[in-house]
């Protein structure tokens, strides 16, 4: 009827077939564990998986990625169920892509694709969107030629008594070439606009610079919203799937009445993360890498913990933060079994075993956070003119002053404090 539309089949999830490789000496374990993982992330990107495909090779085959034989296997499967789309758990070269599109006529999407997609559809913020294009132009870019290949043609050939079409006669370009030029010139708009936020970013943190401050980080879904919550009473996003959270929270709340802390919540990691998007994101995941102490957020009732550490640990490394230095704090211990789990996972690293969700062991965490900042303080003896009175009332809130003497035209103090805090104090001593 004229004015009447069915909604159910414009909101039909797309059908998807995913494929995971297990390589050379990958345990099967870790290589199903990932294959399962991608499932969640096209069930996040709103697919539903009709089939899964595994195969061992000990090396990716360079044509079709998998073996021609299962690439056969994975066409009669698209016919026979009826698919939207094929998901790969690794990256494709765009040669592998063109060519499984070719053999089993449905489109194709690797790990990265996908990600990219569920970070576009999370994005809320201008800084996460101009970060998530950033990263879908790079990583479009090498991929032009699968996507434009109708677009294709030399704008010099073909059509008109000149050989070429009305308007495109003369030198001219490829209409790919074109589209490579003005990507690359939005990459480049893009970066400089992040480069702006993070200069402000960079101001905001200078204010916060003798002020504690803890970052969040860890695989995604691992509960640091939860915690984030419990600690701080902030009013942040929580929900039970991936990348719920891709801008950071900063919120602030006290241990002690002179020990405010700063706690910075931050875009989750996973396994495989493309590494545009760690580079779009350096910005905001600099909140961690100048982090006084990073929190390293860990599900220890998920099977896949070990690996989800190791994912996390590589990404700090990236950013130039030791995973050693971080403070390993295994949430979800509420729904763990096995008692002595967080401490084999945790391996000699120091751990705080916690519940974000029922509140166990948050004093310990608590206390372990005021302990980082008590190894952190020192003593200072420090002179300053009386006129500074909103400086030595700040030494008193933010450390512990052990004595003061008044002399005619100074205040010297003797008092406990951060070490940025007695930098600066020395600065300011006369």
């Amino acid at each position: 009827m004229k004015g009447y539309y069915y909604t159910s089949e414009a909101f039909k999830p797309e059908r998807a077939i995913v494929v995971g490789l297990q390589l050379g000496l990958q345990s099967g374990e870790e290589a199903q564990s990932s294959l399962e993982e991608l499932e969640a992330l096209a069930n996040t990107a709103g697919a539903s998986v009709v089939a899964r495909h595994f195969q061992h090779r000990a090396a990716p085959d360079p044509t079709f990625f998998v073996g021609k034989g299962k690439v056969a296997e994975i066409a009669r499967d698209v016919e026979e169920r009826q698919a939207d789309l094929i998901i790969f758990d690794d990256d494709l070269s765009p040669a592998q892509a063109r060519n499984v599109e070719r053999e089993c006529e449905i489109r194709v999407l690797d790990r990265s694709g996908l990600i990219l997609d569920i970070f576009a559809k999370a994005a809320r913020t201008r800084e996460a969107r101009l970060q998530v294009e950033c990263a879908q132009l790079e990583y479009l870019l090498p991929r032009l030629t699968r996507q434009w290949l109708h677009l294709g043609r030399q704008a010099g050939t073909g059509g008109g008594s000149s050989g070429a079409p009305i308007g495109l006669r003369g030198p001219g370009e490829t209409q790919l070439e074109t589209d490579r030029r003005l990507i690359s010139a939005r990459i480049a708009h893009l970066k400089r606009e992040l480069e702006h936020i993070d200069r402000i970013r960079s101001t905001q943190r200078a204010r916060r610079d003798r002020v504690y401050r803890c970052a969040l980080v860890g695989y995604t879904n691992a509960g640091k919203s939860t915690l984030m919550h419990a600690l701080t009473g902030a009013n942040v996003l929580i929900d039970d799937r991936l990348f719920a959270t891709l801008d950071s929270t900063t919120r602030a709340f006290n241990l002690a009445p002179n020990k405010p802390v700063v706690l910075t919540d931050t875009v989750g990691f996973i396994r495989k993360l493309p590494h545009g998007l760690v580079a779009s994101f350096r910005s905001t995941l600099a909140e961690a890498r100048e982090a006084d102490l990073v929190l390293h957020v860990v599900d220890v009732s998920g099977p896949a913990a070990h690996e989800h550490i190791a994912a996390v640990d590589e990404v700090l490394s990236e950013l130039d933060i030791h995973p050693s230095n971080a403070l390993l704090v295994m949430n979800k211990s509420d729904a763990c079994v096995d008692p002595d789990r967080a401490a084999r996972l945790a391996a000699g690293r120091p751990h705080v075993s916690v519940s974000a969700l029922t509140g166990e062991g948050l004093d310990r965490l608590r206390e372990a956070i005021a302990a980082n900042i008590e190894a952190d303080m020192v003593l200072v003896e420090v002179r300053l003119p009386q006129s500074e009175g909103k400086l030595i009332s700040e030494i008193h809130s933010r450390g512990e002053v052990l004595a003061r003497t008044y002399e005619p035209d100074a205040v010297i103090l003797h008092a406990r404090v951060r070490r940025s805090d007695a930098e600066f104090l020395a600065r300011h001593s006369v």
